[in-house]
Formats: C-alpha cells, structure tokens, sequence
C-alpha cells in the first residue's frame, strides 16, 4: 500500500476532501499502528492545517496568530476517532471581522471533513486568565502545541501557563486529585470492569495524563517504570475500539472485544481485558504513589514554618525519627520504609516482614523500600522457615489495609516470586457479573472477609489461607474447584504447612462452593443431603473453617451473592452436618409443623378451596432481607406454574422459593404451601389481593398465563449483547433416596420458573420440593420430583423429564 508520505495527492488541497481521503489511507495502512498511527496522523492533520491557516489568514488579512493545537492533539496521540483541540491564538491588534473571518475559514473546512472540533478564539492574556479560572483548560494549555503562525505567541503563552502551574502547584494539585477521585467514582476502576471506558475511570487514560501534570509541577514524580508503556496499551485498545466501531467511542463493550482483540493480534476477549487490566494496574499503582508523594511534600511546606517556630533546628530533626514497626522495618514520615540497619540481602523473609508490618500498622509501603527488596532480597528455602508462614497468615489478616500493601508488592513483581502459582490468576478477568473484581482481587478481598471472622474458627491461619487460595484453579482449564486442591496443595507445602494441614487446605479449596451450592438447591430434610456435606467435610474442625470461607468468599464476591436469607440456610446445613460429625445419626425428616401463620393459611385454603396468601416484609436479626410471599393451595395440578407464571406478570422478580406439602394437624388433609422470597421489578409491590385474584384465576383456567407472558415478551426487543450460553438442565445423581433430583442451570429470565412448572406438569411428575437461586443474570433452579406414587424416577424417565424441560427452555 502507498504511505502518506509517498502520495502524489496534496493533503493541502483547496477543500476537505484531500485531507480526508489521505486520512483514510493512513488508517488504512496494516504497516501502521499505535505510536506510529496516532503520530502519522497528527503530523497528516498539521500539514493540511498548516495549509488552511496560510490560506485563511492571508485572506483574512490577520497577522500576529497562531493556531495551536491542546490537549491530546497538542500531545501528538491522535487516535482514530479523536477529536481536533485548536486553540486561535492572536495578539489583539486584528479587527473583530477579519479575526471572525480567519475562524471561519479554519472551522468550517474542519466541520466538513466530519471530524469532531473543540476550538476557541483568545489572546494570550485571555487564555491565562481562563486558565486561570478552569482546571481543564489549564490542563489542556500544559500540552500546547504550534501548528502554523506566530510561534512567539505560544512560546510567552506556554512559559506563563507553566509557571501557574508551578506556582499555584499547592492550590492546583488538591483540584486536579479531587476532580480525579470524582471521575473515578462514576466510571469505575478499569481493571475491575467488564466493560471498562478506556480514558474516564481509575487507571486509565485521563489518569495517566494527570500525572503528567502532576509531573510538570516539579512538585512530585510518577514511577516511571512501566508508566510509558501501560499508556500506550490503553491508548492502542482505544484506537482499536475506534477502527472497529466507527465510532469515537472509549466503552470497551462486551460484543466488541473479540474485534478488538483480533485488530491488536492478541488471542480472545480474555486476553484483550487482561493486557487492559496490566496496564491500568500500573497506572492505578503510579498515581497511588505520586499522590501520596504529593501529599506529604504539601504537608512538610505547611508544617516546616510551624516546626522551626517551635522547635528549633534540632526539635525539627527529633520530629522526623523513626519509628520501629518489626526488625527491620520502620515508619517514616507516615509510610513504612526500611530501617538503616536491614539487609534484605541477608534476610530473606524481610519482605513478608515488611509487608505485614506495614499492614498491621495501616500505613502505605514505601516505594523505595518495596523496589530495594525486590532488587535485593534473597529467595526463601523451600519450604517455607516457620517465621515467614506467620508472616504471611499476619499480612493476610490485618483486614482492609492490607489491600494496598498487596498491591504495592505485587507491582514490582515480589508476590509471584514468592507464589508463582499467582501469576495464573493475576488480572484475569470473570465474566460472571455476579463477581465485581477480577480472581486476584478477589482472593485478596476474600482475605480481608475473612480477617472478620477469625475469631470464630479454631485455625484462623488456614481460614487466612484457604480466603487466598480458594480460587487459584481459575487460572487453569477444567473445574477450578478441583485443580485448584492440587495447586492449592502444592502452595501449602511450599508455604511450609504439614501434611495434615495441607490436606485440609486441599479439602477447602476442592469444596469451598459445597455449603451455599448444597443449602440453596438441595433438600435439607432429606438426610442423603447432609449425610453426603458430612462426608466430604470430613471434620468439625474443617466444617467450622468452611462455613467461615463460603461467608467471606461471597461477601468479596458481590451484594448479589450473600444475604441475611442465604446466610441462614448455610448456618441450618452447618448445624445438621455437625450434628453427624459428632456422631448422631442422621436426622430423619421431621413433619413439616406449620407456623401459626401456615396452618391459618392452610386451613382458609381447605375451607375455600381456593388459593390464599400472603405478602409482607421479613425480618431476622433486626434486617430486612426482602418481601416474603407464602402461598397455601389445597393441592391440585398446576400448583407452580401457576403461581410462579401470576408472579412473572406482576413483575416480582424471584430470589428464592421453597416448596413443601404440609400435613395438617387431626388429618385435616394435605396443603401445598409455597414460601417465596421476591422483589419488585419496578415500581411498589401489588397489592395481595390482586395477586389471589389472579392466582384463582390461573388456576381454574380464566388466565392465560403463557399467553400474557410471551405478549410481554415480544414487547420488549432483545437487547444486543453477549448472546448467553444455553439453558442446561440435568439429572443429579446420587443426591437423595427419596426423590430425583433434577438441576436447571439457564440465564435468569421472566417466566423462567413458569416454563419449568408447566414441563414439569406435562411429565405427570409430582413437585416433592422446589429450591430457586438467583445470582446476577444467572438462575440454578433445583426440583425433587418423584412419580405419582411419591416414589423415585427410573433412570430412563429422569432423563426423558430433564429433556423435556430443556426443550420448553430452548
């Protein structure tokens, strides 16, 4: 292909259109891209520039300009879709009309290439005092930049403008903090989203030109290592995502990433978000460093007038002692440094020291301190020596503060030298939304969890652990449960842990999912159930540590994943398996003895004959944990689709159900009571009597649910995204002597549970029980069905029902 370069075609041409189709070349051109690309086009747009200024400005009649380009063209890095910052700078002497004229003439060619234009008209003395007044535009003049006319303009202009930046640096730096601190709270942390923007949240490219600014203030520097590099990747995924989309966009989409991916020649998706998190990272790390940096030098100009005022010379020098944290580690000047005395070279578990005191103490690790053990300090033996397993289970339980020491390690690469398995986890990405931050992070947050909840296990430092390592096998192909006990193994015996202690950590990881799985889809009156926990936990001890794991684990997961109402299942399961771990039997299943509220219900039930119900707030332990729906039916056919089918079109939405057929007292008769836990889609809840009404409906026909509900359907259109993996639905073995146990895995959708009961109904099978877990998009709904002899289906006529749910799913 013809570069630019060697066109024949004058860019400079008359009207837009050489410059555009010249544009259009260039961007064209497979040979270039990132760096190359984006200063390609900045140096294509400044020549036809160049051109319409001449132009314009001999016609205009108008000496003493300048047009100056700001901002990210004034850097150089024009991307794709950028959008042109011009600033016409002029000395004042022109006649309004002619410096009008010269506008137009610039603007207009500009406006019809269709390219984007952030312009304006001043005077040097103008355009200080406008930044003088706007934080944006001061940071915009910082990059000025001439592209034709009077350079001697710009050059007074970009001397003043820097030296208010310099001079003002104690007044302008707090600004442009906030105004970043802002900017992250309403975008995000880019390396935590699936869908990061590129340019506005934490980490990215708005951060990375900050400290920029903050470098040209003379007041502190970033950490230069890396830095150059993370923008540049940022920058690269943001003019791929604008050759793809067409768009001048900076949302990294879902449905755009593999596009986007393929353009930068990176594998997949997971790749493409992985590279964007690394960099974000350090960027993130970089402007943690360089505003705390900021922070103590405003502090010490603030203080040091006050200090020699009333201390003297040598009061001042007392006030800067330091203080020790551990051997070898000190506080100074509020982070935690290396005292005179270490020698990482001789100590190595000094980092593990360092980092715990420096956790346990709340303070931010010293980058200078966190670069010189990477640097110097020595490999530990493996296994680990006692004192560095301690000082590793210390760092991990000092709660929230460790976060940033984490971090800090992390970043000049002392975490995956002492854990190499860590790597495989690092920035990786979860496309479950129910998980708001990537696997490491997660792991981290789940350490902080379980900090928390140390004082209720026996073994906090294998709670610690087992928080860090619960995960790990999501780095590796297949379940990551069950790779992660062997690297989970391997890490524990590295760490220094014994043979008993690594095969409990082995234990924890292989079932950390086991508690909330089995208490939120499983019969819990069905002893198969907690004989089958008991048997895989193996132990009180171990039991005690994993309840306190699947706690922390899904508080660091997300709100969606841990409620007062899962939290009371997980503790119900934990009981009866305790209670066979310390040798009882098996509790056989009690009568379902009804409330005082159920057996009211049931008995209006069988008076009427028709359904009865009711709905209000519940409470435990003094917090409402969602509306609670209780529904008793005299049983019939048709029972859950129709009740969940009258939920569907009121808009309540399912977080769980239970489903038990209750024996009234003095052989009454049988009742089906049905207890759901429910939130409002939009709006107030219904009324309960229009939900009865609707029920009786339903029930005796007038009502046609699956009609109303598919008009609902086809009035909202399907919106584009990710096209979800397909409903699964399966027979699950081996769960319980008494019924078939059947799992539905499908993307939570209106009516789901209503599609479910009506398969279910034309399979002439009887619903023992009914268990529904929501979390984010995703629904595991699990039925107990048995024949209409109350007993077990065939192998055969298990399957034939979970294909026949597939079906009515698909």
């Amino acid at each position: 292909m013809t570069s630019v370069e060697e066109t024949t075609e004058d860019p400079t041409g008359p009207g837009p259109g050489g410059y555009a189709e010249a544009r259009l070349r260039l961007l064209g051109e497979e040979s270039r891209s990132g760096p190359s690309r984006r200063s390609g086009l900045s140096a294509l747009t400044d020549r036809w520039l160049t051109g319409l200024f001449a132009t314009a400005a001999r016609e205009a009649g108008v000496r003493g300009a300048a047009l100056v380009a700001v901002g990210g063209y004034g850097r150089g890095e024009l991307s794709p879709r950028s959008d042109l910052d011009l600033l016409l700078l002029h000395d004042g002497k022109a006649r309004p009309q002619a410096l009008g004229a010269l506008a137009d003439r610039l603007w207009y060619p500009v406006w019809d290439t269709g390219v984007a234009l952030d312009h304006s008209v001043r005077t040097p003395g103008e355009a200080r005092k406008v930044a003088a007044d706007d934080l944006k535009a001061h940071l915009g003049l910082l990059d000025a930049r001439l592209v034709a006319g009077d350079a001697g303009l710009l050059a007074g202009l970009r001397t003043s403008v820097l030296a208010d930046w310099r001079n003002q640096a104690a007044k302008r730096l707090p600004q442009l903090h906030s105004l970043c601190r802002e900017r992250a709270e309403r975008a995000g942390e880019l390396r935590f989203l699936l869908e990061p923007d590129l340019k506005e949240a934490r980490g990215g490219i708005r951060d990375a030109t900050a400290l920029r600014a903050v470098a040209a203030s003379w007041l502190a520097d970033a950490p230069r290592e890396g830095l150059a590099e993370a923008r540049r990747r940022l920058l690269d995924a943001r003019d791929a995502l604008h050759l793809v989309t067409g768009r001048a966009t900076d949302r990294l989409s879902l449905q755009e990433q593999p596009q986007v991916a393929a353009r930068l020649g990176l594998l997949d998706a997971d790749a493409l978000l992985r590279e964007v998190y690394e960099a974000a990272r350090v960027v993130d790390y970089a402007g943690d460093v360089t505003w705390r940096e900021v922070g103590r030098v405003l502090r010490a100009r603030s203080a040091r007038p006050r200090l020699r005022g009333l201390l003297g010379t040598r009061g001042a020098a007392a006030a800067a002692e330091r203080a020790p944290l551990a051997e070898g580690v000190v506080e100074s000047e509020g982070e935690a440094v290396l005292a005179l005395a270490a020698r990482p070279d001789r100590d190595p578990v000094l980092p593990l020291r360092f980092g715990a005191a420096a956790a346990q103490a709340g303070l931010p690790a010293s980058l200078h301190a966190v670069r010189r053990l990477a640097a110097q300090a020595r490999p530990l033996p493996v296994p680990w020596p006692a004192e560095a397993r301690e000082q590793l289970v210390t760092l991990l339980g000092a709660g929230e503060p460790m976060v940033g020491v984490w971090e800090a390690l992390e970043a000049e690469g002392l975490i995956t030298r002492l854990l190499p398995d860590w790597e495989r986890v690092r920035c990786r990405p979860q496309h479950n939304p129910v998980h708001t931050w990537t696997v490491d992070r997660h792991l981290i947050e789940t350490a902080v969890r379980a900090s928390a909840l140390t004082r209720r296990v026996g073994r906090p430092d294998l709670l610690l652990m087992a928080a860090l390592l619960h995960d790990i096998g999501k780095g590796w192909p297949g379940d990551h449960s069950v790779v992660g006990e062997t690297i989970a193994r391997d890490m524990a015996a590295r760490v220094g842990f014994d043979a008993e202690d690594t095969a409990v950590l082995g234990t924890l990881v292989r079932h950390h999912l086991l508690l909330v799985d089995t208490a939120t889809r499983r019969d819990l009156d069905d002893p198969a159930t907690v004989t089958a926990v008991a048997r895989a936990v193996g132990s009180t001890g171990t039991l005690e540590i994993l309840h306190a794991l699947t706690e922390a684990d899904a508080l660091a997961t997300g709100p969606a994943a841990w409620s007062t109402w899962r939290g009371s299942l997980v503790a119900d399961l934990v009981r009866r398996v305790a209670a066979v771990l310390s040798g009882a039997p098996p509790a056989d299943p009690e009568p379902d003895l009804p409330t005082a509220e159920q057996e009211r219900l049931a008995l209006e039930a069988l008076r009427t004959g028709e359904p009865v119900l009711t709905l209000h707030a519940r409470q435990e332990e003094d917090e409402a944990v969602g509306v609670e729906l209780v529904v008793a039916v005299p049983d019939q056919p048709g029972v859950l689709p129709a009740v969940s089918g009258v939920l569907a079109l009121h808009r309540l939405t399912v977080r769980a159900a239970d489903l038990r057929f209750l024996e009234l007292p003095e052989h009454l008769g049988e009742v089906l009571v049905l207890r759901w836990r429910v939130a409002a889609e939009f709006g107030a809840l219904p009324q309960a009597a229009r939900l009865r009404t609707d029920l009786v409906r339903a029930l005796d026909g007038s009502l046609d649910v699956p009609a109303k509900l598919a008009a609902r359907e086809a009035a909202y259109p399907r919106r584009r995204g990710v096209v979800p993996p397909p409903p699964r639905v399966t027979v699950v073995p081996d769960v319980s002597p008494l019924a078939t146990v059947l799992e539905v895995r499908a993307p939570d959708a209106v009516g789901l549970l209503h599609r479910i009961g009506r398969a279910l109904e034309r399979s002439g099978v009887r619903v023992r029980s009914a268990h529904v877990s929501t979390l984010g998009a995703n629904a595991v709904d699990t039925v107990y069905v048995v024949d209409p002899d109350g007993k077990p289906l065939p192998p055969a006529a298990a399957a034939g029902v979970a294909a026949q749910i597939q079906s009515a799913l698909e």
